[in-house]
């Protein structure tokens, strides 16, 4: 378990970091279709929270596309980095996540978030920022449609209907099974929209949520519940640069 200390120029106030997304949102790629569902490696990446204290522990489970079997795991934790901020949430999550993603003895390939990319007020959520920090391909796959709107699917599984903002399509509501409430998947960064919906429904052979995103929750769950109290500043704590930065 690596253990992760807030960067020194980490944004603490809610201007800062609007003025960061403002920044980043300019590098979200939308043009490419993204790895081939079935193929290759696909990462799940998800965190959990003790407040009380001031934890938070992020999980990393790459999975092969075509078997789903797990090839490879890794933990991060460290303080928590941000208050709760609607709309800002990646600021609690990122230092972490990316220390969890760098942990990893092999290439992630595609990373599939628990949370929102454009599907977000600022079109801007913890996918999109994940996608430019590391220049991976990475898509949402939400539990529920945040601020927006949707017409109900068709029971069947693998229906979708449009997640709008307005007239605005950010993201699709997509059965992933029948008759089963929808998950809400929306493009990160470096993969279309179509082919974010056709990992989703591969990585969802038997429930509702992507198998990514089950192993994830549950590894990092374990990862808090083992977590010490994380003590800063030290030398000794991994700072989050992550190796797959396009920078």
């Amino acid at each position: 378990m690596t253990t992760v200390r807030t960067p020194a120029d980490w944004p603490v106030t809610e201007e800062e970091a609007r003025a960061v997304q403002d920044a980043l949102r300019a590098r979200v790629v939308l043009g490419e279709p993204g790895p081939p569902p079935g193929k290759g490696h696909v990462t799940g990446v998800d965190v959990a929270y003790d407040d009380e204290r001031d934890v938070v522990a992020a999980a990393a489970v790459v999975l092969d596309a075509a078997t789903l079997d797990v090839v490879a795991e890794s933990t991060a934790v460290g303080r928590i980095s941000f208050p709760y901020v609607p709309g800002l949430l990646a600021f609690r999550e990122i230092p972490t996540v990316l220390a969890a993603l760098d942990a990893l003895p092999c290439p992630p390939g595609l990373v599939v978030c628990d949370g929102y990319g454009l599907a977000h007020p600022r079109r801007f959520g913890l996918a999109s920022h994940l996608g430019v920090l590391t220049g991976l391909p990475t898509i949402g796959v939400a539990k529920n449609p945040f601020t927006f709107t949707h017409d109900e699917p068709d029971t069947p599984r693998g229906s979708t209907s449009p997640l709008l903002a307005g007239s605005e399509e950010v993201g699709r509501a997509l059965r992933t099974r029948d008759a089963v409430k929808p998950v809400f998947v929306s493009v990160g960064h470096r993969v279309s929209l179509d082919n974010a919906c056709a990992h989703t429904l591969a990585l969802a052979p038997a429930y509702r949520l992507p198998e990514t995103t089950r192993r994830a929750d549950a590894l990092c769950r374990r990862a808090l519940a083992g977590a010490a109290p994380v003590q800063e500043p030290s030398s000794t704590l991994h700072r989050p640069t992550s190796r797959y930065s396009e920078s």
